[in-house]
């Protein structure tokens, strides 16, 4: 069996994935005493966005970010990407400067 993933392959349940990675984000916020916390995505073309959410739309193996409209003026309303494209994903305290790029749980 091939250990290559391709972009529109189901890469395994997204739903799932998105669902950890909002928990994690708020036990992060939690654990750092935040409200919000400060989340960056970094892709693997070197591409990096303040998030303010992130969807497991629209799936077979593609998430949507929605970059922080506030970050920069230039950015797209939304991203979506392959899962594979993901180099990593950083978590911080959203400082007083930032804090109004805190990412946006899910609603709910």
């Amino acid at each position: 069996m091939s250990q290559l993933w391709l972009p529109g392959m189901p890469a395994g349940p997204l739903e799932d994935f998105v669902e950890r990675l909002q928990r994690q984000i708020a036990r992060f916020a939690e654990d750092a005493a935040v409200e919000r916390a400060y989340v960056v995505v970094e892709l693997v073309d070197g591409s990096r966005f303040a998030l303010d959410s992130v969807s497991a739309e629209p799936g077979f193996g593609f998430v949507t970010f929605r970059p922080h409209p506030e970050a920069e003026d230039d950015l797209p309303a939304e991203v979506i990407v392959p899962v594979g494209a993901i180099k990593r994903i950083e978590l911080d305290r959203a400082a007083e400067e930032r804090a109004r790029l805190g990412f946006s749980p899910p609603s709910g």
